[in-house]
């Protein structure tokens, strides 16, 4: 697909982050040719827009070839293979990177002017650009947000390569990208319509705020991460108390804990009982369950087949009745407690999750741990309306494969998370701590300020 310009790129961008809309965001736009796609972006969200100012690294001889990136902050990023490769001296990498810390320190008097920039310290930030070769300079612009303070940093470009995709999610909790390609070429080709952005474009539109700086969001004046989700104040709960949940005509063993001001609800199902684990024992599960919990969010732990009916083998495998029960739960919960709703599913469970989200517009994310999401219809994953992350060991070859075959019926935001080194999830007990990280990270990004009165 090709893009007919910036300005359409940001519109259609804006549209896969409409999760963020009405929340306390900070859109910043890389300069020059990111400022066009931030604009549409904050326009959308209604979110505060900036400008953010990273220069490339070039190598002397070969100026296309970035070493490294350099930023606001002082930040700065080095590609140790590129410079190996080329065999770049100290020096000339020093008086390169003297040269383009004065042109972003002038490109930003010119861009803002004596403005000061959007503060962005305790907020989500959004950074955007109109596409990206390698990865450098955005990566440079993540790690510059975050010196400033930005509790959550989400990278959202039109265009980019797998290659450099990989490298950013690191530096960023999120990252977003409406084409993902195997070889890029160059950015300027993916757009029917690609000028020249001259300085007077960027500066005008930093001129015409989308909202004044530091004026509240929209529609909500929740935090849009809440304290606890990115290394913040961790918020106090109540001890887990064991719930039975009424599901047709059983009822499922439940964990319950619901910290102070919960903001959202996390169900964590599990279908299959491995070497007779159950989402209520297994230590991964209360793992994640705790990290959720000091997050803000209240957990239930849910399983979805009873102890009775774990004997039988076949049964955890009916993929359609598990998602019935994970369904009859949910409006439970919902009942209950009155709060938005996302799912972390593991085992057979991935797949019930999936098959329940599929019919059920109010849950806001799924996670799926080393599970089965392929058990799912093909029909029910193309279906799949929500953000959704696939976690899989990377020693766990077979189903990584599932996973990755799951991954291709879907048209939802998505992701496959490959846990380096990691044996099969269930069995891997320092794999959960990774799981339990990205599952935080997803669903805090992901599932919004609740439309309900807070637990108290």
């Amino acid at each position: 697909m090709r893009f007919v310009d910036r300005t359409e790129a940001g519109r259609l961008l804006a549209r896969r982050l409409e999760h963020l809309r009405g929340r306390d965001v900070v859109v910043l736009g890389l300069a020059p040719g990111g400022m066009p796609v931030a604009r549409e972006v904050a326009r959308h969200l209604g979110a505060a827009l900036d400008v953010l100012v990273v220069r490339a690294l070039g190598v002397p001889w070969q100026p296309e070839l970035a070493f490294g990136a350099v930023g606001e902050q002082g930040v700065r990023v080095l590609d140790e293979d590129v410079i190996r490769h080329v065999a770049l001296a100290p020096e000339d990498q020093r008086a390169v990177e003297r040269a383009e810390r004065a042109e972003v320190a002038r490109l930003t008097r010119r861009y803002r002017g004596d403005r000061a920039p959007e503060p962005v310290a305790g907020r989500t930030v959004v950074v955007t650009d109109e596409g990206m070769a390698d990865g450098v300079t955005a990566s440079a612009a993540c790690r510059a947000v975050r010196a400033r303070g930005a509790v959550h940093v989400l990278l959202a470009v039109p265009v980019a390569p797998e290659r450099a995709l990989d490298r950013l999610r690191p530096v960023a909790d999120q990252v977003v990208c409406l084409q993902p390609l195997r070889h890029l070429g160059s950015v300027g080709a993916w757009y029917r319509s690609f000028p020249r952005i001259e300085d007077d474009t960027v500066t005008g539109a930093r001129a015409r705020p989308i909202r004044e700086p530091g004026a509240p969001p929209a529609r909500s004046s929740a935090p849009t991460v809440p304290p606890g989700a990115a290394g913040g104040e961790v918020r106090a709960g109540a001890e887990p108390v064991e719930r039975d949940v009424p599901a047709g005509p059983v009822r499922l063993r439940a964990r319950l804990t619901v910290p102070d001001a919960a903001y959202g609800l996390v169900v964590l199902a599990h279908g299959d009982c491995l070497g007779g684990a159950t989402a209520c024992d297994c230590p991964g599960h209360r793992r994640v369950a705790a990290l959720l919990v000091r997050a803000g969010l209240a957990a239930l732990l849910l399983d979805l087949v009873t102890r009775e009916e774990a004997r039988d083998r076949h049964l955890p495998f009916d993929i359609v009745l598990l998602a019935r029960r994970l369904r009859a739960a949910t409006r439970w919960a919902r009942e209950e407690f009155r709060l938005p709703v996302a799912y972390f599913g593991s085992g057979t469970a991935a797949a019930a999750a999936l098959e329940a989200v599929a019919l059920d517009p109010g849950v806001r994310a799924v996670v799926c741990c080393g599970g089965r999401p392929d058990l799912a219809r093909p029909a029910t994953l193309a279906a799949v309306h929500v953000p959704t992350l696939l976690a899989v060991g990377s020693r766990d070859a077979r189903v990584l494969c599932l996973n990755r075959f799951a991954a291709d019926w879907m048209h939802c935001e998505h992701r496959v998370a490959v846990l380096p080194g990691a044996e099969p999830v269930p069995d891997d007990p320092a794999a959960w701590d990774e799981v339990a990280r990205l599952a935080r990270e997803w669903v805090t990004a992901h599932l919004g300020a609740a439309t309900g009165t807070p637990v108290g």
